[in-house]
């Protein structure tokens, strides 16, 4: 998952979610799921919209389709700000709803504190790796290739770079130069779905990543290109530093610096969790 997707846990339900002026969008499958622990979120919403005819009417406007990052790259899925999930719970009896009206009444209000105080965010977000296990030293790291990523995003923008689309082709092009495969491709060698991939990489793993997008940052400041296609060429050479530096370690330690290997094992979160 990119950096405009993001987790939030219901009861340990995983539910995606991704900022539209500032305003969280739930998807809305995901909330089904977590509500309902249907198999088939899809088809329990097919039928939940049959039975409500005031729902059906304004579904377009209640569940609109928002570009969301998969396990098979961005889709357009149904998703939902917290005022229309509302709505939509009246016709899920289920008897979550009213602990997740609650949940959902948090999570809003966390983001308005957010906006206000943005190291509240960070401070969140390290508590959050901090609770699953991580140690201290992988947190630091992960948050400082939080902010490189944040920089490199952020000059794509200055220079009109706007589809999500288009921000996924660039990332793929840095991790094809610096690890020789694209990130979809890096998910399938660690047997991941949904999860975010950079979670469950090591410390050279994320000090590599970090190293093809700082690079990548420092050309695009230099050279100032415009357009989705002098953008794309310099994130090959970003990610092409990092990758000359990956084959020199490799080619003195003679490991690959790819792993199939998640850094936080299910055992060893476990024994974190516990302590």
């Amino acid at each position: 998952m990119n950096d405009t997707t993001h987790l939030a846990l219901f009861r340990g339900k995983q539910i995606r979610k991704t900022l539209v002026k500032g305003e969280w969008f739930f998807v809305l499958q995901d909330v089904v799921e977590a509500l309902t622990d249907s198999k088939d979120p899809r088809q329990y919403i097919k039928k939940m919209r049959s039975r409500d005819a005031e729902l059906e009417k304004g579904w377009v406007q209640l569940v609109p389709p928002l570009t969301i990052q998969t396990s098979g790259g961005p889709q357009l899925l149904g998703c939902s700000n917290t005022e229309s999930v509302f709505r939509i719970l009246q016709s899920i009896p289920s008897p979550k709803a009213e602990p997740f009206k609650k949940w959902l009444a948090k999570v809003g209000y966390e983001r308005i504190q957010e906006i206000e105080n943005p190291e509240i965010a960070t401070q969140r977000t390290r508590t959050l790796y901090k609770a699953k296990g991580y140690p201290d030293d992988w947190i630091e790291k992960r948050m400082r290739s939080i902010a490189i990523r944040e920089e490199l995003t952020g000059e794509w923008k200055n220079r009109g770079i706007q589809e999500e689309k288009d921000f996924a082709i660039l990332t793929a092009e840095i991790s094809k130069a610096a690890f020789g495969i694209t990130p979809a491709e890096y998910k399938k060698v660690k047997g991941l779905k949904r999860e975010n991939l950079r979670d469950h990489m090591n410390d050279l793993e994320l000090i590599f990543s970090m190293l093809g997008e700082a690079a990548t940052t420092e050309i695009t400041r230099v050279r100032n290109p415009d357009g989705f296609v002098e953008n794309r060429k310099i994130a090959k050479e970003g990610g092409t530093v990092a990758g000359k530096a990956r084959n020199e370690l490799e080619n003195r330690t003679g490991k690959k610096v790819v792993s199939p290997g998640n850094y936080l094992s299910p055992a060893k979160k476990t024994r974190k969790l516990k302590g």
